[in-house]
């Protein structure tokens, strides 16, 4: 059985001495094939990337959240009007109203002078918004100015109008007030 195998391998291969080479000629009509997909691909590419470089610059300048003044706010008014802003200025003391059904709440903020009337359609602003008399009650609204000239808020943020000195454990309020601190745990200002 040996014989016979050697045999057959030996006949294979005198059998193939015979055929011309044509893997050779098969590579060389492949390879300028190759080099016009690679330049295909790289333009591909390069498209791709223009593509994404133009949407995070274009993309990016509508998601822009502008932060300015009340008053800056209504001075570009007609620039601004129906775009995503955060807006800052001090609660009118006197104008807070809230509605139950449906649930909103009314307020004016001012910055040098300017009022602005906002629209806040939540029933649940933060605690530190309060309508105090003195006022001071500094605000953050952030949201879209409407046509009529209304802001409708859609995040509202107070700043708490006191100052906390850690050295003296007092706190002073906007009005200047100078209050003693009680340390959390003490009950009825006892320590």
């Amino acid at each position: 059985m040996k014989k016979t195998l050697d045999d057959e391998l030996a006949s294979a291969l005198d059998e193939t001495r015979d055929v011309e080479p044509v893997a050779a000629v098969a590579s060389e009509v492949s390879a300028p094939a190759k080099r016009g997909a690679g330049i295909g691909l790289l333009a591909v590419l390069l498209v791709m990337v223009a593509g994404l470089v133009a949407l995070v610059l274009l993309g990016f300048k509508e998601a822009a959240v502008y932060a300015l003044p009340a008053d800056e706010l209504k001075a570009r008014a007609a620039e601004l009007t129906g775009r995503k802003v955060r807006v800052d200025g001090e609660l009118v003391p006197g104008t807070l109203q809230k509605r139950d059904k449906p649930c909103e709440y009314r307020f004016t903020i001012r910055s040098k002078g300017t009022e602005l009337d906002v629209r806040y359609p939540e029933c649940v602003v933060p605690d530190t918004f309060r309508d105090r008399p003195e006022g001071g009650v500094k605000v953050t609204v952030t949201g879209a100015l409407e046509k009529d000239g209304n802001f409708k808020a859609t995040e509202v943020l107070a700043k708490c109008a006191s100052k906390y000195d850690p050295k003296t454990h007092e706190m002073t309020l906007s009005d200047g007030t100078k209050v003693k601190a009680v340390p959390s745990g003490a009950i009825d200002g006892e320590m």
